[in-house]
C-alpha cells in the first residue's frame, strides 16, 4: 500500500528559525555578457549544459515553491536575459497560479530588445545594475560591457511602466565611491529607485583584494546626507533592501548591507542556481541538490515540494561575512545567482 504524503505538506515554508520564506530568487544562467570585478573572473568557465536546469526543469521547480507558499519570484544569472529561449520561461511563470510578483535583476544591456516583451510577460519590477556613468571607469569595473547599451537598456525600460525600476550599484573604494551623488543625481531625475550594495566576499574574482575595497554603507549614506533630506521609509520590497524617501521626491534610496549590517533575523529567502542547487543562505554552503531529485530520483513537482520542505531545516541563522573564524564562500556570484 502506498501512502499520500503530500496531505502533510505545510500551505508555507518556515524555517527552524521561526522565519516564513516566501521569496526565490532563481538563476537561469551563470552566463553573462559582462565580467564584473565583484562577480566573475576575466576568463570564466561555466557549466557544463547537461549540467544545468533545463527551462522546464527550472519552471517545475518555480512551480514547486509557489504551491508551498512563495510568492515572489526573482529570475537572476549570470545575466538572465542572455539565456537561449528565456522569454517561454518567463512567460510561463508569469502565469503560475499564487505569484504575486515576478521580478528580474538584470546588467541591461538586454533591455532594449526585452523591456517590452517582460513587460507583457508579467513582470512587476526591475533592477537594473550599474556602477558608473563613465564609460571608461564602467568598462573597467564591468570589463568589457558597453554604458551607452545599459543607458539605452533603461530607457526603454522606462518606457514600458513597470510597477518599480531600481538602480543596483555596487560602491568599491578606488573604483567608484566618488559617484555615489552622480549615480543617485542620475537615478532622481528619472523618478527611478537606487540601492547601494555593499561588496560580498563570494569567491575570488582575481581583480582586487576585497577588505581593501569595500565600503560601508553607513560612509555612502553620510555622503548622501549632506546634500538630501534622507527620511527612513517603512517600504519593503521582497529583499533586504532598507529604504528611505527623499524629501520632496518619489524615488527611494535603498541601502543592502550585509558586512555592516546584518540582516539575517527577517530573511524570508533563498537560491536556486542552475545547475539546481538550493541554496539556504547567501553566505554558507548549507545546500540541498535539487537536480537530482529531478533527474535521479525522477521526481516531480510532489518530489521537489518535499525536498523543498525538509530542507529548511538546514537553513542556518545568519552568515558572517568577511569574518576570519567562519569559512567564506568560494563560489563566485555569478554561480550563486546574482
Amino acid at each position: 500500500m502506498t501512502t499520500d504524503t503530500t496531505q502533510s505538506l505545510p500551505a508555507t515554508l518556515i524555517d527552524s528559525f521561526g522565519r516564513r520564506v516566501d521569496y526565490i530568487r532563481l538563476s537561469v544562467t551563470d552566463r553573462c555578457d559582462f565580467r564584473c570585478v565583484y562577480c566573475m573572473t576575466e576568463e570564466m568557465e561555466f557549466l557544463p549544459r547537461s549540467e544545468v536546469l533545463s527551462l522546464e526543469e527550472l519552471y517545475l521547480v518555480a512551480q514547486a515553491f509557489t504551491e508551498l507558499g512563495v510568492n515572489k519570484i526573482r529570475l537572476t544569472g549570470g545575466e538572465p536575459l542572455v539565456r537561449n529561449n528565456v522569454m517561454s520561461l518567463i512567460e510561463r511563470l508569469g502565469r503560475l497560479d499564487g505569484l504575486r510578483e515576478l521580478l528580474l535583476t538584470t546588467n541591461g544591456a538586454q533591455l532594449e530588445k526585452y523591456a517590452a516583451p517582460l513587460h507583457k510577460a508579467g513582470v512587476n519590477r526591475i533592477n537594473i545594475s550599474i556602477d558608473s556613468l563613465n564609460a571608461e571607469r564602467f568598462q573597467r569595473i564591468s570589463r568589457v560591457g558597453r554604458l551607452d547599451r545599459v543607458l539605452a537598456g533603461i530607457e526603454a525600460a522606462r518606457a514600458q511602466g513597470f510597477d518599480r525600476i531600481r538602480l543596483n550599484a555596487v560602491i568599491m573604494k578606488s573604483y567608484n565611491e566618488d559617484e555615489v551623488l552622480a549615480l543617485t543625481d542620475y537615478a532622481l531625475s528619472r523618478e527611478l529607485d537606487i540601492a547601494f550594495i555593499e561588496e560580498m566576499p563570494l569567491g575570488n574574482a582575481s581583480d582586487h583584494d576585497r577588505e581593501s575595497t569595500v565600503c560601508s554603507n553607513d560612509w555612502v549614506r553620510e555622503q548622501l546626507e549632506q546634500h538630501y533630506e534622507l527620511i527612513a521609509s517603512a517600504a519593503k520590497t521582497a529583499g533586504p533592501s532598507r529604504y528611505y524617501q527623499v524629501a520632496g521626491r518619489g524615488s527611494r534610496i535603498g541601502f543592502i548591507s550585509p558586512v555592516s549590517h546584518n540582516f539575517c533575523a527577517d530573511c524570508n529567502r533563498v537560491r536556486v542556481t542552475v545547475e539546481g542547487r538550493l541554496l539556504l543562505c547567501l553566505g554558507n554552503e548549507h545546500s540541498v541538490d535539487l537536480r537530482a531529485v529531478l533527474r535521479e530520483q525522477g521526481g516531480g513537482v510532489e518530489a521537489l515540494k518535499q525536498a523543498i520542505v525538509a530542507a529548511m531545516s538546514l537553513k542556518p541563522e545568519r552568515h558572517y561575512f568577511y569574518d576570519k573564524d567562519h569559512v567564506q564562500p568560494v563560489r563566485l556570484m555569478n554561480m550563486t545567482g546574482g
